[in-house]
């Protein structure tokens, strides 16, 4: 067990050691794999800035309620950001579309990293999972381009833990996919 304090927590590590901030990593499995891993090697392995908690196998059910409540329970619970990685077809994925909504049911910080496949259309924007969306228009959601430099990234994930404290920001009345868009 470790109690923190601050920014430093006196049990699991050394005095005076800053406490790695919890991160839930929300991204397409099939298609972002790559980034993913690249993402955990350089911000995880080789930096030591983040704890991944992100799902690692397929929650063994067809019942979306259950499902919904596992990743709320057992991924989200502990973390205090989730980390959206946006390729170009996130926003078609229903375990995705669920991450965002627990984290938000949970009022963690939310971060939306977009990947460097995801190509800004001809108005300059770039398609991101809706639920993602609605919170970064309304001021409670961070939104990065994806880094290589550890040191943006901790600026972005504090950012996204700050802007977390306005709750009343949260925008998560979409309905929940029932199924992946095609």
């Amino acid at each position: 067990m470790s109690f923190g304090f601050g920014d430093y927590n006196f049990g699991n590590q050394p005095f005076g050691q800053p406490v790695k901030p919890r991160v839930f990593v929300s991204y397409h499995h099939e298609n972002d794999q790559w980034d993913y891993d690249k993402f955990s090697g350089l911000f995880s392995d080789t930096y030591d800035i983040i704890t991944d908690t992100s799902v690692d196998r397929n929650i063994e059910s067809h019942e979306t309620e259950y499902q919904m409540r596992r990743i709320r329970e057992d991924y989200i619970k502990g973390s205090s950001v989730t980390v959206v990685l946006c390729g170009k077809e996130s926003y078609k994925r229903k375990f995705i579309d669920w991450e965002i909504c627990a984290t938000l049911n949970k009022e963690h910080g939310l971060l939306g990293i977009i990947l460097p496949d995801n190509k800004a259309g001809y108005d300059g924007k770039y398609t991101v999972p809706g639920r993602l969306y609605d919170n970064i228009q309304s001021g409670y959601a961070n939104f990065v381009h994806w880094t290589d430099n550890p040191t943006e990234l901790v600026t972005a994930i504090q950012l996204a833990r700050e802007l977390s404290k306005e709750t009343t920001l949260i925008r998560n009345g979409r309905d929940t996919m029932k199924r992946n868009l095609s």
